[in-house]
């Protein structure tokens, strides 16, 4: 208790999966704030690259900075979900990390007009770094889990060493590391969850919430790109009407997938390691969607204004695809275990109708008009499991 009271730190022992009242904390909500900078400028970035007509290039420099967004915020929030503190040094650290992604978002330019990693693989490196020294704490105050936090601490540390020799190699090089270097950080859970008795807890409600609130972020880019269209369509009244139009669509989008998300209760989701997995790693489809999504909407826009260099049907494939991806994602980790016949029929099939609606004239209605059949689907047959909850 003396060094305790000496150093005003609380021992990270691991959490209660079972803590009641146990809700996102004002750090958390915070530390997501600053990954609005990040998918903001990824989302931007994708668009310019989409309406210029580099749409390989864009993509993959989209998936792979977007990479850095989502590891970085999921490691941070299942370590969170059962070894947070909140004492003085666990916000030190954490803020830091918030350093960190900015420095990623400030890389984020140069990876898609350059091919330049080198700010972003910096930033990212500083958040990782952050992330060891927690897991170091957590090793030091909890013996039962000395094998996996280490682990832990030292997967994480390997692969920053392997990130930072990727600023040497060649490009042609650096494109195949970048692929093998991933495919090591996301096998580090894997691995560490198996070296001791126990894996880390993780509270089921909290976590689902911590995803729940990054999704919202992710959507509010969407209600971003609504609110540009309006913009626009003050300066361009020749296509007032399709401006408009454009924007009222993307919120009854944007709006039903918030519905189709939250429509399950996800803490059933992630009732087993395999499950988190799942759960966990699918979402990097989700999050990348969501965001891509908020870029179609302005390769949209652009199309409209005759500022894009697409033609209008391949335009259509950069909300369409999103969408898609996005509904099928969700269906696929946390609706279809707690939907009957009739859910797990309409909702992937009318994924699949989405992600085709660019063959038929105007794509982009028939899209909502799926959207919100899904939703009344959604609302005539409610979850399996609810049980008073959601």
């Amino acid at each position: 208790m003396t060094t305790l009271s000496r150093s005003r730190l609380v021992p990270m022992r691991p959490r209660d999966p079972h803590e009641p009242g146990r809700v996102a904390s004002t750090l958390e909500l915070f530390f997501d704030l600053v990954f609005v900078v990040g998918v903001s400028i990824a989302a931007a970035q994708l668009h310019h690259a989409l309406t210029e007509k580099h749409i390989a290039h864009g993509i993959v420099a989209y998936l792979m900075v977007f990479f850095a967004i989502w590891w970085a915020w999921m490691n941070f929030t299942w370590f969170a979900t059962s070894f947070a503190t909140d004492d003085w040094l666990y916000r030190v650290l954490t803020i830091f990390q918030m350093g960190g992604v900015l420095v990623v978002a400030a890389g984020i330019e140069p990876v898609f007009t350059d091919q330049d990693f080198t700010i972003s693989i910096i930033g990212y490196v500083v958040m990782r770094v952050a992330m060891i020294a927690q897991w170091l704490r957590a090793r030091k105050a909890s013996p039962e889990m000395r094998r996996v936090t280490g682990f832990y601490a030292g997967g994480i540390a390997v692969a920053q060493v392997l990130w930072l020799s990727m600023l040497v190699l060649p490009h042609d090089i650096a494109q195949v590391a970048f692929v093998v270097f991933v495919l090591i950080e996301v096998a580090v859970p894997v691995v560490a969850e198996r070296q001791g008795s126990r894996p880390t807890p993780w509270h089921p409600h909290h976590i689902t919430e911590r995803y729940g609130l990054f999704t919202l972020i992710l959507l509010g880019e969407s209600l971003l790109a609504s609110a540009n269209a309006i913009i626009e369509a003050v300066h361009e009244h020749e296509a007032l009407g399709p401006l408009i139009s454009i924007s009222v669509l993307t919120l009854i989008v944007t709006a039903a997938l918030w519905w189709i998300y939250f429509w399950p209760p996800h803490h059933a989701a992630i009732t087993s390691f395999t499950n988190s997995l799942r759960y966990g790693y699918v979402h990097y489809f989700v999050f990348a969607a969501a965001g891509a999504f908020s870029a179609g909407v302005e390769v949209q826009i652009d199309v409209i204004t005759q500022h894009s260099e697409l033609s209008e049907f391949a335009a259509s494939f950069t909300v369409t695809v999103p969408i898609a991806i996005f509904v099928f994602g969700i269906w696929w980790i946390a609706l279809r275990s707690n939907a009957d016949r009739v859910v797990n029929l309409v909702v992937p099939v009318g994924a699949l109708l989405v992600l085709l609606d660019p063959v038929i004239p105007v794509p982009f209605v028939i899209t909502a008009v799926l959207m919100v059949a899904i939703v009344a689907v959604l609302v005539i047959r409610p979850p399996r499991t609810v049980g008073g909850e959601q």
